[in-house]
């Protein structure tokens, strides 16, 4: 069978309104090959979805239909053609608590508004777990029904295969595995009565009349209390005060009373095995997706996330009895391998420009001669699409979905290969100029937003100079070390 997932989707919404749309956009997925449109037709919007994993699929549609029966805030199933994998459902809009948590002016304060929010958020994930565990068809969850030892040890192994293997880092390999299972264990004492929504964090929040409504739970099954609280609290990029950390426990853990008797105590004496549990899951998919696909989002992400696992170490200990885990993790966290470069002081001053070809290829004003120029134009562009036509590489919005797509982060991934090497042999060789350059289009959306990454990294990884122009946007900035 062919897929045609917008030509499908499009045939499907027709069937079920009797209205062809009238518009169809596409919306960036994250590192899934799902895919997701918004389809239009007059004031009224709804989103389509496409995902070949027809088992993934079956619990999304399975759960949904269950949640939506009890109240609980997540997208009406309209209607769906689950041998050709698609599915309409209502449309939540474009906001998530993401947004609210990265936007925030200081990373050390939470505003009034965004705890707000996130009150909400905790408060309702309780009745996901008791409520909407009650009645589900748990038989559908895929790849497994339970969160058990062999989930546990998957994560671990996740953990150790794509980051402890590529270190660099000693380690005895038998103690190591005999500390996941004393690991996996522990853990199992939490016990696994309860719905667990496994990929419980703040991009699958989407925030409608300042509500929180929720997605991505198609990964659920039984399982602790625990993981999903680590989870949406211990996000890395989140990286919350530890005092907001603990109000939301408390937040939490009062709305659970009201519907199961819990103690605290117990509760807690596993909250944080399941915060070392979830972050090494993390770490092995930011190896994975980072490392060995070769996605710098994902790469730039291992050190932020080493950061948390270092500050985790220190505030909250591991099991003592777990000898060789902790010695790998006080290891790990000591070493340089996915922390930026500190190179010596250089004079070398990087020219980072973003353009639009038809109004040709900037001059080098060094003098120097060379460099690069890259062609951004073999990249998705949001300047076709109507939402981000009058905005640039710049706005949060033409960000997110260049962030989303494979495609800018394989090109990316070799651009900063490309460049480290040059900036590399240029400090070596005591080299003071060097010029790069980033051309698309209209000099607007993916020249300006790929400028900007390698901006950022060249700035962070090397003690140099970094002058940013867009040319046709008319900014020019310096960036020192």
């Amino acid at each position: 069978m062919k897929v045609q997932p917008e030509k499908d989707i499009a045939f499907l919404f027709e069937s079920w309104s009797g209205k062809t749309p009238t518009g169809i956009q596409a919306i960036a997925a994250s590192g899934s090959p799902r895919k997701y449109f918004r389809l239009i037709r007059g004031n009224q919007t709804v989103i389509g979805a496409y995902n070949p994993d027809l088992r993934e699929n079956e619990a999304f549609l399975s759960f949904t239909k269950h949640f939506h029966s009890l109240g609980l805030p997540v997208p009406e199933l309209l209607c769906s053609d689950p041998a050709k994998g698609i599915y309409i459902v209502s449309d939540l809009g474009n906001k998530q608590l993401f947004d609210l948590i990265i936007g925030r002016k200081k990373p050390d304060e939470v505003p009034d508004k965004l705890y707000s929010s996130l009150t909400d958020a905790v408060r309702m994930l309780p009745h996901f777990q008791v409520e909407g565990g009650h009645g589900l068809d748990y038989s559908v969850c895929y790849p497994r029904s339970v969160f058990d030892r062999q989930s546990m040890l998957w994560d671990l192994n996740y953990f150790k295969y794509y980051i402890l293997k590529t270190s660099g880092i000693t380690f005895n390999e038998q103690l190591l595995e005999n500390d996941f299972l004393r690991f996996s264990e522990f853990l199992l004492g939490a016990g696994q009565e309860h719905f667990m929504y496994r990929d419980f964090q703040s991009r699958n929040v989407m925030l409608m009349e300042g509500k929180p409504w929720f997605i991505d739970y198609q990964g659920g099954r039984k399982g602790p209390l625990q993981y999903d609280l680590a989870s949406f609290l211990y996000q890395v990029k989140a990286h919350f005060p530890e005092e907001i950390k603990k109000k939301l426990i408390n937040e939490y853990l009062e709305e659970l009373a009201k519907l199961y008797a819990v103690d605290r105590d117990d509760f807690m004496k596993y909250f944080y095995p399941f915060v070392y549990l979830r972050l090494f899951q993390v770490l092995g998919a930011y190896g994975f997706r980072g490392l060995f696909e070769k996605r710098p989002h994902f790469a730039e992400s291992l050190e932020p996330a080493m950061a948390s696992l270092a500050e985790l170490l220190n505030a909250h200990p591991l099991e003592p009895e777990l000898t060789e885990l902790k010695a790998v993790l006080q290891k790990l966290t000591q070493s340089s391998k996915y922390l930026p470069i500190h190179h010596k002081k250089s004079s070398l001053t990087v020219a980072l420009s973003s353009f639009a070809y038809k109004n040709g290829i900037p001059e080098d004003a060094s003098g120097n001669g060379g460099g690069f120029v890259f062609d951004c134009r073999i990249l998705p562009n949001p300047g076709r699409l109507e939402e981000f036509r009058d905005q640039t590489g710049r706005d949060k919005a033409v960000i997110s979905y260049l962030k989303r797509q494979r495609e800018v982060d394989m090109f990316l991934h070799n651009v900063f290969d490309i460049c480290d090497s040059a900036v590399e042999n240029y400090i070596e060789r005591g080299f003071e100029n060097l010029s790069i350059n980033f051309g698309c289009t209209g000099g607007q959306h993916r020249s300006v937003y790929c400028a900007d990454r390698l901006a950022e990294h060249l700035s962070g990884k090397y003690v140099i100079t970094v002058k940013l122009h867009h040319r046709e946007q008319q900014i020019t900035e310096t960036r020192k070390e």
